[in-house]
């Protein structure tokens, strides 16, 4: 790892030639690199997830975030763009493919890029992975426990939107699913799965063995894949031109009125 990297807020065009702000950083160094799509969880545009696209350059990927509530709440702080953004229903999914070809462009456009965009995703950004996935030319997809795939949203969940796996016909790049063995939604190991092996997936999706003594996996565990001859990166796996970040350790639980849990408060800890 090489933890040279430049990083800034920097304006793209999204959905409809929207100008919205987005979090880009960079590599430091020569040579040519793979790129990142990194779509922010349900909270927000906030420093955690700035700290994971961080985390990707550091690696040698350049990483784009976009906000996708700059629309809703231009300025405004993370919780409370997320409040309105909850409020109004969620990110509607036009508008969410949109926003993600508008990174993925500008992010082929870099100097230096070797043309492979992947895309990752956490919480809703999860399942917005997917959607991206089945919407847009990528050459990889990780979808980091999204809900709302396979099963519509539970009551009381503020999320106006539908179930996409049917989607899964139209996948333009192998997809990898991370989820955690506490978590409510998706509920069941079948629906987990189901996420990137559904009947007539366009591609051959890989689902690695889940992990039981953890709520969540966030990015660059070692999964053990079928047919994949052992451990190895997710980037690796992929295509990607460099291996993923390291393990970053998880503590994010969905639970059935759709709010998140630190899962050491959880715990009691």
């Amino acid at each position: 790892m090489n933890e040279a990297l430049s990083a800034e807020t920097i304006s793209i065009a999204g959905h409809g030639g929207d100008e919205i702000e987005a979090y880009l950083a960079l590599p430091v160094g020569s040579g040519q690199f793979g790129s990142v799509v990194v779509i922010h969880h349900m909270p927000g545009y906030d420093s955690a997830t700035k700290e994971i696209t961080r985390k990707f350059a550091a690696y040698g990927y350049a990483a784009l975030m976009p906000n996708l509530y700059h629309r809703e709440a231009p300025g405004a702080s993370p919780d409370d763009a997320a409040a309105i953004a909850r409020a109004n229903g969620g990110v509607p999914d036009e508008r969410l493919v949109g926003d993600a070809g508008g990174a993925a462009e500008h992010l082929r456009a870099l100097p230096g890029s070797n043309g492979k965009v992947g895309v990752i995703g956490y919480c809703s950004g999860g399942r917005q992975s997917f959607l991206a996935a089945c919407s847009l030319q990528l050459d990889a997809a990780v979808d980091c426990y999204g809900a709302c795939v396979v099963n519509a949203p539970p009551a009381g969940m503020p999320l106006k939107v539908t179930p996409i796996v049917g989607l899964s016909k139209d996948l333009s790049c192998p997809l990898l699913g991370l989820f955690g063995a506490d978590d409510q939604y998706p509920r069941t190991r079948r629906d987990r799965r189901a996420v990137a092996g559904a009947p007539g997936a366009g591609q051959a999706a890989r689902v690695p063995h889940l992990r039981e003594r953890r709520p969540c996996l966030l990015l660059g565990q070692p999964a053990r894949l079928p047919g994949g001859g052992g451990q190895r990166r997710v980037g690796e796996d992929l295509g990607l031109l460099r291996p993923l970040p390291g393990q970053v350790r998880g503590s994010h639980v969905h639970l059935p009125n759709g709010d998140h849990q630190d899962q050491r408060k959880r715990q009691g800890r």
